[in-house]
């Protein structure tokens, strides 16, 4: 009869284990203080604004060295946006206008 192989503390086997159940509980989790783009790809291709519900600007910082847009569709997907497309410059703008009139 063979003996259940044991967990000792520094045991390869262990760490394997830890390491796995932290990967399945921090997939998609985005870490504390990320300093990363959010935007991997851009779409420059209109959109119809019926289909968003939100636009965030995210400023160019220690993060990422370029602004970003990401809109918020109505069916819950985030789309990035291409910054220097120039319906995208339009909503900028109208966001940054609209903000500016509010604290006036």
């Amino acid at each position: 009869m063979s003996r259940p192989r044991s967990f000792a503390p520094g045991s390869p086997l262990l760490l394997l284990l830890l390491l796995l159940a932290c990967a399945a509980l921090c997939r998609g989790a985005p870490m504390a203080g990320e300093l990363r783009c959010q935007c991997l790809e851009t779409e420059a291709a209109v959109i119809n604004p019926k289909h968003i519900a939100n636009v965030e600007l995210i400023p160019e910082g220690p993060h990422c060295g370029v602004p970003e847009v990401i809109a918020t569709m109505k069916d819950g997907g985030k789309v990035c946006l291409e910054p220097t497309a120039p319906w995208v410059k339009i909503i900028i703008n109208r966001i940054l206008n609209s903000t500016t009139s509010k604290t006036s």
